[in-house]
C-alpha cells in the first residue's frame, strides 16, 4: 500500500497541470482537427463532410492563404535576422560596464511589456499620413519626398508593421541573451585580452560558443512567435490593404469568425501547427542533441 502511494505522489502533482493541458490546449486541438474536414458555419445543425478539400482550396485556390504563408515566412526570417541580431548587439553593449547601463536595460526591455494592441495603437499614430511622427521626421529633415502613407501602400505596408514588431520585441532576446552572457566566466575574456585578441575575435571564439544554449531557446521562442503572429498586424492594418499584411493567424481569424468558414479556419490553423511542428521539433532536438556532444 505505501509502494502504491509512493508511484502514485509524482502523478498527484503533475495532475493539475496535466489537466489543464488536455482541456484547454490537446482536447481543443482534436476538435479543431475533426472541424477542419467539414464544412460548417458554426451554427448549422448539420456539418457537411468534405474530406481534405479545405486544404486541397487552400492550397490551390485561396490566393491570400498563400500570400499569409509567404509574409509569415519573410516575418520569421526578420525576426531571426534582425530582432535576435539588434537584441544580441544591445546585449553585448549593455553587458560592458558602461555608466546607466541598469537603466538602459529598462529602455529597452520596456517595449516588450507592452500588449500587441497598445504598440500597434502607438506605431499607427506615429505613421499616421498627416500628423504621424515619421512623415514629420521625414519633412524636418527635408526629405517630405519620402512621406508615404505608409499602412495604406501594398508593397510596403508589411515592412512598416515589422519596424513597429522589431521595436516591440527586440527586449525578449536582449535580456536571454544578457542572461546568457552573464553566466560565462571572466578568465576566457582575461586570457584572450593577455594573447592580444581583438574584441571581435572574442566574440567570435568565447561569446558564441558558449551561448550555444542561449541561442537554442532564443531561436525556437523566436521561430513560434513568428509563426504565431497576429495581434500587432490584425490592429495595425486588419490584413489590408488588399489583402496585402495578412498572415495565418489573422486570416485564419478571417476566415473563421467573419468569414463564417469553420472547416476553413480550422484547416488553417493545422496548417499554422504544422509548420510550426516540422520547423521547431528537428531544430530543437538537432541543437539539443550537439550541444550535448
Amino acid at each position: 500500500m505505501r509502494v502504491r502511494i509512493r508511484l502514485m505522489k509524482p502523478w498527484l502533482f503533475i495532475m493539475p497541470a496535466l489537466l489543464i493541458y488536455l482541456t484547454v490546449i490537446f482536447v481543443p486541438s482534436l476538435y479543431t482537427l475533426y472541424l477542419s474536414f467539414f464544412n460548417w458555419n458554426g451554427v448549422a445543425p448539420t456539418k457537411q463532410f468534405v474530406g481534405f478539400r479545405n486544404y486541397a482550396d487552400l492550397i490551390f485556390r485561396d490566393s491570400v492563404f498563400l500570400k499569409a504563408l509567404a509574409n509569415n515566412i519573410l516575418w520569421t526570417i526578420g525576426s531571426l535576422t534582425i530582432i535576435m541580431g539588434i537584441g544580441l548587439m544591445l546585449a553585448l553593449l549593455l553587458n560592458k560596464k558602461i555608466k546607466g547601463r541598469i537603466v538602459f536595460r529598462g529602455i529597452f526591455y520596456f517595449p516588450f511589456v507592452l500588449s500587441g494592441v497598445i504598440v500597434a495603437t502607438i506605431w499607427t499614430w506615429m505613421y499616421n499620413p498627416m500628423q504621424g511622427f515619421v512623415n514629420k521626421l521625414l519633412e524636418s529633415i527635408g526629405l517630405e519626398n519620402w512621406a508615404l502613407a505608409w499602412l495604406a501602400e501594398p508593397k510596403i505596408a508589411l515592412y512598416a508593421v515589422f519596424v513597429a514588431a522589431i521595436w516591440h520585441g527586440v527586449g525578449q532576446p536582449l535580456v536571454l541573451f544578457l542572461a546568457g552572457l552573464q553566466t560565462i566566466p571572466q578568465d576566457p575574456y582575461e586570457a584572450a585580452v593577455i594573447d592580444g585578441a581583438k574584441p571581435y575575435q572574442m566574440f567570435w571564439n568565447i561569446s558564441l560558443p558558449l551561448l550555444r544554449e542561449t541561442f537554442v531557446i532564443v531561436v525556437a521562442i523566436t521561430m513560434v512567435s513568428s509563426m504565431k503572429v497576429y495581434d500587432i498586424v490584425y490592429a495595425m492594418t486588419g490584413g489590408g490593404p488588399a489583402e496585402s499584411t495578412h498572415v495565418l493567424a489573422s486570416w485564419m481569424y478571417f476566415q473563421t469568425f467573419k468569414f463564417a468558414n469553420i472547416g476553413i479556419g480550422s484547416a488553417i490553423s493545422m496548417f499554422l501547427i504544422f509548420i510550426t511542428m516540422i520547423v521547431i521539433i528537428p531544430y530543437v532536438y538537432y541543437t539539443t542533441k550537439k550541444s550535448h556532444v
